[in-house]
């Protein structure tokens, strides 16, 4: 067996999704679905518009602490409304996502976060490429205590000198929300490269890079990832690392660092030591790579067209280190029914109990919680 793992191993590294893709175990099969378990009654809900669903769905899937969202529409004048109606601008609905997140997790301040980093809160017409009232932004609250929330996140949104523009996403109270048709839910995933086709069109990760990667009311801790030079990392990478992580290589499988490493932590750029994923998120994919349902850090964690070996498929970099680290798939477990296949040589692996010590102490709660599960 293993001179068949090495002949595999080569021909991965010409053409890795014809090997990573096969045969992944499901959810209930992995050793995720054990800690998967959720107690629902603890879960709270957001709602929120921000222009076309696929691209909010796909966004807030990948953020720790979020349990499911579900596009649809709200804020309309009839029942029951479908996505022709919707689309016309006849119903006065907004394409929204129904986001559910465990508060133990991921607080409401900070799905707002979220939120404001992937729209443009100061157009009032629709959002990038999607025109009309359907697809403008809006918060829809459930309660006073959302309200509130939502007031002061705008307001300091709209002071932070982020935008040259007001912001005018506008804060309403929740009505009915209609659950979209089913092709529409988890179009990402469904449908990886027209949807990744539509997303680069459309504007919206352009205008968000632009917007976030100036220096204005940036904080401290998103300027502490930055990669070294060329010289510098030839010295500090071992010849595997360098060829993965700068020459879009890929390791042999079964036969890297963290395939099957089961301890509880993170997993930060090699390059430039930005957190990216956690073993929270780990899952045994049986491809005899690191395997990840989201990432720990979905801001860090970015997703282009690799149109090599003559294939179309979808590269996940690091945005901070630029950093190679593998593809993505869409034949993993819930509650994404994504894989991230990342090599382990364009990681370096932080122990939980030592998180503090090596300056990642942000994500100590989120084990700390999962232990007392």
């Amino acid at each position: 067996m293993k001179s068949v793992k090495i002949l595999l191993a080569v021909f991965c590294g010409a053409v890795v999704a014809v090997w990573c893709s096969s045969g992944p175990l499901r959810a209930g099969e992995t050793e995720k679905g054990a800690s998967m378990a959720i107690d629902e009654s603890r879960l709270e809900t957001a709602i929120l518009a921000g222009g076309c669903f696929w691209c909010v769905e796909s966004d807030f899937e990948k953020v720790n602490g979020v349990v499911s969202a579900v596009s649809g529409y709200t804020g309309g004048r009839v029942e029951n409304p479908s996505y022709d109606d919707v689309s016309r601008g006849t119903t006065g609905h907004l394409e929204a996502v129904k986001v559910l997140y465990d508060p133990a997790v991921i607080s409401y301040e900070e799905v707002l976060e979220v939120f404001w980093r992937h729209i443009d809160p100061t157009d009032s017409g629709g959002q990038f490429v999607d025109r009309g009232e359907q697809y403008t932004s809006a918060i829809f609250y459930l309660d006073e205590k959302q309200k509130r929330a939502a007031e002061a996140s705008r307001a300091a949104l709209d002071a932070s000198g982020r935008f040259d523009k007001p912001v005018v996403t506008p804060i309403l109270e929740a009505a009915a929300f209609y659950e979209a048709e089913a092709y529409h839910q988890d179009y990402h995933s469904k449908n990886p490269l027209r949807y990744l086709f539509y997303r680069k069109g459309s504007g919206r990760d352009r205008f968000l890079e632009n917007t976030w990667s100036r220096e204005v009311a940036v904080p401290d801790d998103e300027k502490r990832y930055s990669r070294p030079g060329e010289e510098e990392l030839k010295k500090r990478l071992t010849p595997l690392q360098y060829r993965v992580a700068r020459q879009n290589g890929t390791e042999p499988p079964f036969d890297n660092a963290y395939w099957d490493n089961k301890k509880p932590g993170i997993y930060v750029d090699i390059v430039s030591g930005e957190p990216l994923f956690g073993s929270l998120e780990k899952f045994e994919s049986g491809t005899g790579w690191p395997s990840f349902f989201r990432p720990l850090a979905p801001d860090n964690v970015v997703e282009k067209e690799d149109s090599s070996f003559f294939m179309k498929r979808i590269e996940v970099r690091s945005r901070h280190g630029d950093t190679h680290l593998g593809h993505l798939f869409t034949d993993g477990p819930d509650p994404t029914g994504l894989r991230y296949c990342i090599n382990s040589a364009a990681l370096r692996f932080i122990a939980a109990g030592d998180l503090e010590k090596e300056g990642y102490g942000e994500f100590t709660h989120l084990f700390r919680q999962a232990a007392a599960n």
